[in-house]
């Protein structure tokens, strides 16, 4: 073994390509802090130079290292260190349409469930298919793995679960390296590992669930936002029609709880955002009607002050969904796997 002070360590015995112990001893000694994020590293020809390697074999060693965001090139002075790195952690880049607690809660889930030999970084793309692609574009080949939920918005601020452009980017990646989350895209195939949410048979479920109950009232209100931010999936209120039509039960469709609304007994709500949910409850109060009794109310996706409020939910479990892509990685399976939705009757109908 040829050991100089560049530090680069050469087995002309080995198997293991000559490009490939380059890479791993600049990444051992970043590792072990000889090498510090911004300190220059040996030129090309240095290296070739001293171990007679082609340039070609350095070359590609230091072109992978570009692509993993180990080390970076400036022009005209060299190579530099770019980042810390752990050959023992399991790098993921973590791309979240946006930031809500319940996103951070699949979130937190999924980097306590892999551990401390794990470096997991998030980024947000706000929902925007093209920063979603630049992100993945700038991080190609830096990562062990890749997790995506994928939810979009166009022009007019509506939901969209497809973008071709997105799709090509994603198919770049190994299939063995990629995760989609919260939303299912079928395009990817079956050899992408998936754990997704149903938003239209999830909902017609929850509500038949739910259907004896619900039967007392005159009529279902879906409070569905329209032109938010970030749109929620049009399928939601599919699978609210299905259910209604199915049962023979009147419904209506409404964008948001507005102020001083006129409330009618008997009629029962379904509310996505939380604003709503505390608008609405704030004029139940208000007019003296009894929750559950006058007025029903279930509220889209689980938290704490609902439960302690008593407030009736139907949810995806968040936590599983983190548990499941967890698992996924540190066993390698590549499954498609509908996360767990629940209905849960706190009395509020």
């Amino acid at each position: 073994m040829i050991e100089a002070p560049t530090s680069i360590r050469i087995d002309s015995e080995s198997r293991i390509p000559k490009y490939q112990q380059i890479v791993n001893s600049i990444i051992e000694d970043i590792e072990k802090g000889s090498l510090s994020v911004g300190e220059k590293i040996p030129s090309i020809n240095e290296i070739s130079e001293e171990y007679y390697l082609s340039r070609d074999t350095v070359e590609k060693a230091y072109n992978l290292l570009k692509k993993k965001k180990i080390i970076v090139s400036v022009k005209g002075k060299g190579y530099y260190v770019a980042r810390n790195v752990s050959q023992s952690q399991v790098k993921v880049l973590f791309l979240l349409n946006k930031l809500s607690n319940y996103k951070l809660r699949i979130y937190n889930s999924f980097v306590n469930s892999l551990g401390a030999d794990a470096q997991v970084d998030l980024h947000i793309y706000h929902c925007d298919p093209k920063s979603l692609l630049n992100l993945l574009n700038e991080n190609t080949g830096a990562y062990d793995y890749y997790v995506v939920m994928p939810h979009f918005k166009d022009d007019d601020l509506h939901h969209n679960n497809y973008n071709q452009d997105v799709i090509d980017a994603l198919r770049k990646i190994s299939p063995d390296k990629l995760i989609i989350m919260d939303n299912y895209m079928p395009d990817l195939g079956d050899e992408v590992a998936s754990i997704y949410q149903d938003f239209k048979m999830d909902i017609y479920k929850a509500l038949k669930e739910g259907q004896a109950r619900l039967q007392k009232y005159d009529t279902l209100i879906l409070v569905y936002p329209d032109n938010v931010i970030y749109p929620y999936p049009k399928e939601i209120k599919q699978g609210f029609k299905k259910f209604c039509v199915e049962f023979g039960l009147e419904f209506e469709i409404i964008n948001t709880i507005y102020p001083e609304m006129e409330l009618s007994p008997n009629d029962a709500y379904i509310l996505i955002e939380e604003n709503d949910l505390v608008n609405l409850m704030r004029q139940i109060r208000d007019e003296e009607y009894l929750l559950g009794e006058d007025v029903g109310v279930i509220s889209y996706n689980d938290t704490p002050l609902k439960e302690l409020l008593g407030i009736t939910v139907m949810s995806t479990d968040f936590k599983v969904m983190g548990e499941t892509a967890a698992y996924m990685i540190k066993k390698r399976k590549k499954e498609v796997v509908k996360n767990v939705f629940n209905f849960i009757d706190r009395g509020s109908i």
